[in-house]
Parts: C-alpha cells; structure tokens; sequence
C-alpha cells in the first residue's frame, strides 16, 4: 500500500494511507483558498492539479487556468519532487490535508507548530 508521510523535524510525525492527496491553506493577506493536489509516482509527488477561488495579491492563475465551477484551476509544469516542504507560521492560518474523502487540519495529524513555526515535510513513505 502506498502512503505519504509527514515529518517533522526529520522525525516521522504521521503518515496517511493514499497514492493521492491534497493540501489547502488560506493566502494570508487575501484570505483567499488555494489547493494543490499531489499524486505518489515512483517514490517522487507529483503536482497534478491547483487551484484557487479567487483572484488577489500573488494570486494571479496562469494564462492556461479555466474557471471550473468558482475555482481557477490549472495543471502546473513543475518537475516530480522527493518531496514537499510546508512552512508552518504562528501568523497564518493552519494548512489542511485531504485524502480518499476526508479531511485533516495539518496541526491535528503532526501535533501543533512550536512559537516561531516548524517545517513538516511530505513525502513518499518507503515500502
């Protein structure tokens, strides 16, 4: 079974039992939602979708990005990662995580960010 870890300080915090998932947070200036969704392939994460509800600050969609029902979605060409670095912030709202139909506030999964913030990192969990 593929899963997707979540580390913390190098330290495996969590692991969620999907091939597919996606991560949602709120643009901290617009307040605008955004989400990328990511699909395990061969040991990397790859971005197959994103999109965002609105249009704002640092929130302009690509010339390619189609409204589909109040989101500008668009398929981003970005090379597979290893893995997936998420900057937690006492300034910001929490990150969410979704997978096979459920959804997780990142704080819930790996324990809430230490004042100053933390670093998780997603990646591939090994076989």
């Amino acid at each position: 079974m593929i899963a997707v870890c979540l580390l913390v300080s190098g330290v495996v915090a969590a692991s969620i039992p999907a091939s597919v998932f996606t991560l949602g947070w709120r643009h901290s200036i617009e307040k605008t939602r955004w989400e990328e969704r990511y699909r395990v392939e061969h040991g990397n994460l790859v971005l197959v979708q994103a999109r965002i509800e609105a249009l704002g600050a640092g929130m302009e969609p690509p010339t390619d990005a189609r409204l589909i029902d109040g989101w500008w979605t668009w398929k981003p060409s970005l090379a597979p990662l290893p893995e997936l670095r998420i900057t937690r912030s006492d300034f910001t709202q929490d990150y969410d995580l979704c997978w096979n139909g459920r959804c997780s506030a990142l704080q819930a999964l790996v324990g809430p960010a230490p004042k100053g913030g933390d670093v998780v990192t997603v990646r591939p969990c090994p076989r």
